[in-house]
């Protein structure tokens, strides 16, 4: 099964709109067609944009919703250390590096990613980077 790792705006993406790519991929996840990979830092990351005020006021996310999201992805995901050493990896946004730190813990066959930083790399250290569309492509032709 595919390992693969995903940026935190394609997982929030994913949960507040039910239409496009990220939802079509949190669904792929859903139906166990790939193995999410994710870690404490991207987990505290999406539970923080969910909690944004400008997020809860367009989308009516209750705090026990978004802790069963928490919860959905620390036991159905495999939630590895995000430890691997990937500082200075990306000058331009920082931030994005614990999504490259997850991918190489978790042996990870590809990132998904709709962040220009990531995309533009198209790689990191042989693990491909791709947008949602591309690799709800790649799970079509498996």
């Amino acid at each position: 099964m595919l390992r693969i790792a995903i940026d935190t705006n394609g997982i929030v993406s994913g949960i507040l709109s039910q239409k496009g790519a990220p939802a079509e991929l949190l669904n792929a996840w859903r139906e166990r067609r790939f193995l999410l990979l994710t870690s404490s830092a991207i987990n505290a990351e999406v539970r923080m944009v969910l909690l944004y005020p400008r997020i809860r006021k367009k989308y009516p996310l209750k705090d026990d919703e978004i802790e069963r999201v928490i919860t959905l992805l620390e036991h159905d995901a495999l939630v590895v250390a995000g430890e691997a050493d990937v500082a200075g990896s990306m000058q331009d946004d920082p931030d994005d590096e614990i999504v490259l730190a997850c991918a190489i813990d978790g042996e990870a066959d590809g990132i998904v990613s709709g962040d220009h930083h990531l995309i533009d790399l198209e790689s990191f250290r042989d693990i491909p980077i791709m947008t949602a569309r591309q690799f709800l492509d790649q799970l079509r032709q498996d």
